[in-house]
């Protein structure tokens, strides 16, 4: 499986195989597994329902088990799934530290409404909120670097954010650990982000919209549903779209 994802060479690669009801499930970035993947798993309800059609099918992960639904109506394709539980803690000031110096941040462009965090939905993952827009744009770092970094603090991304309101975020994902610069969609970090927000007692009001690939010009649109209950799944929602083989 790490071969195929190898030569496909998309941020992350799912396979799946029936057992009994449900779908055994992995999924691989080009370089390594990886424990759970949202659009991944976005992409494989789109690809159920268009053989099986629209129903929730049962997904068995190496640490979880989770749901898909996916739908069509009217040419359009969407699925939606439920993350597992999700959990959060506060990024220790050394690794903020050297997270600044992987971008070239500084304090001053961090959001303090958003603390640093580790954040967990079913994958770790580092998130920094910054204060503008500008600042997510001017995203980069050395690949080697963050691989070295990410793979040293294990984490599968590094989840930068904006808030452009309280229910709608800008984010960009470098995927570092996994060999891939930078992921369009991240249905995964987007679960964490999510009951990340619902820990520190965000406005949320129950959903959020995360856009992201903007700037890789590959727009994304994500939505999360947030229960009240601290740990609980998030429901993460989205359209997918056949691309050329």
């Amino acid at each position: 499986m790490k071969k195929i994802a190898a030569e496909v060479g998309f941020s992350e690669t799912v396979f799946a195989a029936p057992v009994g009801d449900a779908f055994r499930v992995r999924y691989f970035s080009p370089e390594s597994e990886v424990p759970f993947c949202g659009h991944a798993t976005i992409a494989l309800g789109a690809a159920l329902v268009m053989e099986q059609g629209d129903t929730t099918f049962p997904l068995i992960l190496n640490d979880a088990e989770i749901t898909v639904e996916g739908h069509q109506h009217d040419g359009v394709i969407s699925a939606a799934l439920q993350s597992p539980p999700t959990h959060s803690a506060e990024a220790l000031p050394r690794l903020v530290a050297d997270t600044l110096v992987l971008f070239g941040y500084t304090h001053d462009d961090l959001d303090p409404n958003i603390p640093p965090a580790r954040i967990n939905g079913g994958a770790e993952h580092l998130v920094l909120g910054l204060k503008t827009r500008e600042a997510l744009a001017a995203m980069k770092y050395d690949l080697a670097s963050g691989r070295d970094f990410m793979n040293q603090e294990g984490l599968v991304t590094i989840t930068l954010v904006y808030a452009e309101t309280s229910q709608r975020f800008h984010t960009r994902n470098p995927s570092a650990s996994g060999g891939v610069y930078e992921d369009p969609a991240t249905g995964a970090a987007t679960a964490a982000f999510a009951g990340y927000l619902r820990d520190i007692g965000w406005p949320h009001n129950g959903v959020i919209n995360i856009v992201q690939g903007e700037d890789m010009g590959m727009r994304s649109l994500l939505k999360a549903e947030i229960p009240p209950e601290p740990g609980s799944s998030i429901r993460i929602s989205g359209t997918a779209r056949l691309m050329a083989s």
